[in-house]
């Protein structure tokens, strides 16, 4: 039979929506077929829902809901879990006026005038993130860039009470901030675990973006570890979650969630450029922080005083020849540089030691080690194992109070 090219055209589409739908389409002649529609769900264990029959995914309802849509499904659960201890947060900060300072030339007093009335010196800024609350009476925790430059805040809960906040402390190395608000038998989070994460396990984040309040996405943790120069903010000391849940300006100092609504990270929008990306504090690191903020208003960082490069075959060799070594591994930490006077320069480190474990932990990587100093405290010594020219050897640093800028 000849088809026109009509008929061809629609064949084409409609066999294109039949697999973006999971159904097919037949073309008989100017007839055209559609077999009823079937659910296939890709799950271990699920019987497969054919017209009439019934679906029995008991062993993933609590992971995806009924198929009829009617149940809650796991996300719902862990936001109704952890929402009504996420907050809002409106901070104030004056600012220079940059136009004022133009205005001070001569010449254009004169052209605008000597009695034009004089122009403000600063201007009023308002900045919107999030945060949460970590205990019933009234800690809340957010990121330091939220509320930068100013000491009160105003905090808003999901069911509209509204209280000020004091900026107890702010942390601009891992950008945490402890916020103090006077109430109690508070909604609180439950606090998880960020140590295990897997890329492709559940990630859900909560909070504000673009002023839109109590908003919710979902996606994947897509990678940890990820140190601070790799996502571009080198003045920084945190190894970042990254997810691909959606996280804009205003999400900022809300928490990311596991399947089971415990907060493991704290988001925050540092790349105005990362598209489909967003980053988060470890849980570990923020609650860290923001316990030293609470009780003496200010964080210590552990330092040792070295510059590290996991090393590569072309970064041996650049090593190498910009540092005059003489490294054999092509795979390892390398020590590039030790800061004159630091705890490594005094505790016997040098250029060009393999690093290999810290505390008898073995370690692989940069970000490895900067873990494990940063979950130290300033004073601990520190058992540090190098290869140095092919010998083993185990020096025992003190760390050193990381240098205020």
């Amino acid at each position: 039979m000849k088809l026109s090219w009509k008929q061809l055209s629609l064949y084409f589409i409609l066999v294109t929506l039949g697999g973006v739908f999971g159904g097919g389409a037949v073309l008989i002649a100017s007839q055209i077929v559609i077999p009823q529609r079937r659910v296939f769900l890709p799950l271990n264990n699920v019987t497969v829902a054919t017209q009439n029959q019934s679906t029995p995914v008991n062993s993933m309802r609590g992971k995806i809901g009924a198929v009829d849509g009617n149940s809650v499904n796991f996300v719902a659960t862990a936001v109704q879990r952890t929402g009504p201890a996420v907050v809002r947060i409106n901070a104030t900060r004056k600012v220079a006026n940059p136009i004022s300072q133009v205005f001070k030339n001569p010449m254009l007093r004169r052209f605008f005038g000597e009695d034009e009335e004089p122009m403000p010196q600063e201007r009023i800024e308002r900045g919107t993130g999030s945060g949460f609350i970590l205990s019933e009476n009234g800690q809340v925790l957010t990121n330091a860039h939220v509320v930068a430059d100013t000491d009160v805040v105003q905090v808003t809960l999901k069911d509209g009470r509204t209280y000020e906040g004091r900026v107890v402390g702010v942390d601009p190395v891992t950008d945490i901030a402890a916020v103090q608000i006077q109430a109690d038998k508070l909604p609180t989070v439950k606090m998880g675990n960020s140590q295990n994460l897997i890329p492709g396990q559940w990630a859900i984040a909560i909070g504000n973006p673009l002023g839109l309040d109590n908003t919710v996405t979902i996606g994947i943790i897509s990678a940890t570890d990820r140190t601070s120069t790799q996502v571009g903010v080198p003045e920084k000391r945190v190894s970042f979650i990254q997810t691909d849940a959606a996280i804009n300006p205003g999400n900022s100092g809300g928490p990311l969630l596991n399947a089971e609504g415990e907060v493991i990270g704290v988001n925050t929008a540092i790349r105005a450029d990362a598209q489909g990306l967003g980053f988060a504090i470890p849980i570990e690191t923020a609650a860290r922080i923001a316990n030293e903020l609470f009780t003496k208003g200010k964080a210590e960082h552990p330092f040792l005083g070295i510059e590290m490069v996991d090393l590569t075959p072309s970064k041996r060799e650049q090593i190498n020849r910009d540092k005059n070594l003489n490294i054999q591994q092509d795979t390892g930490i390398a020590i590039k540089s030790v800061i004159e006077n630091s705890p490594a320069q005094k505790g016997g480190l040098r250029p060009g030691d393999l690093i290999q474990k810290i505390n008898r932990q073995p370690v692989k990587i940069a970000a490895q080690v900067q873990k494990i100093v940063e979950s130290n405290s300033v004073g601990d010594i520190l058992e540090v194992e190098i290869n140095r020219n092919g010998k083993i050897q185990v020096l025992k640093i003190e760390s050193g109070t990381y240098p205020s800028r």
